[in-house]
């Protein structure tokens, strides 16, 4: 690929000076075009050391207004980075509807260079989660523009050395950039393998020949202001009608219902629940400390029919824990913040550091209920959205996170009583709402996403488990048992 490249490129000084105002005046008008129609983008420099990336973003973002940017610089992670899933530092940057992040280096970094400076450009499953991050953004209509600097090696040295003559600049060159630069050739190799495998429709690589300035300058503008314009004729075209809703036919037994196979007879008599729950206590208490000392993460999410019980269940799970080590999550409708963002964002800033434990009182699978059945978003959205949520879990696993996701089942007729004794019960009747009722009047459809929720998304690393709620106690019992086996099997 590299040696294809034609590092000879140049611009003189006089052709430059008539193409670059332009440029930058059509830039800043794209800005302002984008901001109108809320597109976020990302705009990543990626390249060889001493390429220029620092003046290169500098010559981009001269043109555009302060206000709608930020730039990151990503080099190792810190101490908080480390105790968190990779893409953690990058979801928390990713911009608002309508702002441009540019990253000076990015998720790229830790693929080449990051691990003790291993050549990883072969390493599947990083690039597996890099394209599985930037799809995601890019079917959100996230704008993704990413540009590897290309510059020789002979080029390099030159350069390394001119900056070791400078003492306002000689500390950039480090005994780490020298040894990089003596591997260049596998560190080509390596590059060249990562931007094959990385090189997508969402996010296509392009390669900037970095030698001379001025030419390098005018290929990011002009490269920016296509990509630009490209995602601003799309988002600006007439809408027409969305993938249209399919009409219900409903056959009794022709789908198969994970939920229908639950036994809700299950029970526990009050004497059998405290006996088991003080030995669970013990053992929960005693995991959050092992998950501690060895720094392992949990997450435990709790989604069910509304009255199963989720906010019992959890206050059992959370009474037996050091409170500094856990941290309860209640998802509701998201804030303005929030919708501004990818919906898998807000989740994304609350996963807990290592050794710490975070329970989520619902998820992230309110995607694909109810935002599925009451229609907060496209159909195209929550179809989609199945396999974000793999793909998510996937990298909290891969990274040590346990994770473990509870669905508390219970029938209609229990439901029905629980609401009845709610709204009859003075200290209760504030936790029964019209909407309560009204999601109750939806129950099929409820239960046919459900349904489909689980098959899609039990996987062999993040499986669900069906915890059957008819009887609280039983329930409260399978959920604590089912923390401390999923904790354990992680210390083994």
């Amino acid at each position: 690929m590299f040696e294809k490249i034609d590092l000879s490129k140049k611009l003189g000084k006089k052709e430059y000076g008539e193409i670059v105002p332009t440029l930058r005046k059509r830039l800043a008008e794209l800005q302002r075009e984008s901001q109108k129609l809320k597109i976020p983008s990302l705009i990543i420099f990626e390249g060889w050391e001493a390429s220029g990336k620092g003046e290169l973003i500098n010559d981009l973002i001269l043109p555009l207004d302060t206000r709608g940017f930020d730039v990151y610089e990503i080099r190792d992670p810190g101490t908080e980075e480390i105790q968190r899933p990779f893409f953690w530092r990058f979801w928390i940057k990713t911009p608002p509807k309508g702002k441009i992040a540019v990253f000076s280096h990015s998720w790229y970094h830790r693929t080449l260079v990051e691990k003790n400076s291993e050549l990883r450009g072969s390493d599947s499953s990083p690039i597996n989660e890099i394209n599985y991050f930037e799809r995601e953004l890019f079917d959100d209509g996230y704008l993704i523009v990413k540009f590897f600097l290309h510059i020789s090696k002979s080029e390099q040295k030159k350069r390394f050395e001119e900056l070791e003559k400078d003492a306002s600049t000689a500390w950039m060159v480090t005994g780490r950039s020298w040894q990089s630069h003596r591997k260049y050739e596998k560190y080509q190799g390596a590059i060249e393998t990562l931007i094959e495998k990385t090189d997508t429709s969402a996010a296509p690589w392009i390669i900037v020949e970095a030698q001379d300035r001025r030419f390098a300058e005018v290929k990011v503008l002009a490269k920016t202001i296509e990509a630009f314009e490209r995602i601003i004729s799309t988002a600006s075209m007439p809408k027409v009608c969305d993938v249209m809703e399919p009409l219900e036919y409903r056959i009794k037994g022709i789908d198969s219902s994970m939920l229908d196979k639950a036994d809700l007879s299950k029970a526990y008599s009050k004497k059998e629940y405290e006996k088991r729950l003080d030995k669970l206590h013990d053992a929960v208490r005693k995991a959050q400390f092992k998950a501690y000392d060895k720094k392992i993460a949990t997450v435990a999410l709790f989604e069910g029919w509304d009255s199963a019980g989720k906010g019992g269940a959890i206050k059992r799970l959370a009474q037996c824990m050091d409170p500094r080590g856990y941290t309860v999550v209640p998802v509701g409708a998201p804030n303005d913040i929030e919708k501004a963002h990818n919906y898998l964002w807000r989740f994304w800033v609350r996963f807990p550091a290592a050794g710490h434990f975070t329970i989520f009182d619902r998820s992230w699978y309110g995607r694909t209920l109810v935002e599925r059945v009451e229609k907060f978003c496209k159909r195209k959205d929550w179809e989609r959205a199945y396999n974000e949520i793999n793909e998510m879990e996937e990298q909290l696993v891969s990274n040590g996170t346990v994770l473990v996701k509870f669905w508390l089942h219970i029938d209609k007729d229990e439901q029905l009583k629980r609401f009845e004794a709610r709204k009859n019960d003075p200290d209760k009747s504030w936790k029964i709402t019209d909407e309560d009722w009204r999601n109750r009047d939806n129950w099929d459809q409820y239960k046919d996403a459900v349904n489909e929720m689980l098959y899609r998304t039990s996987t062999t690393y993040a499986p669900w488990t069906i915890v059957e709620a008819n009887d609280k106690n039983y329930a409260r019992i399978k959920v604590l048992k089912t923390v401390v086996n999923a904790m354990k099997k992680n210390f083994e």
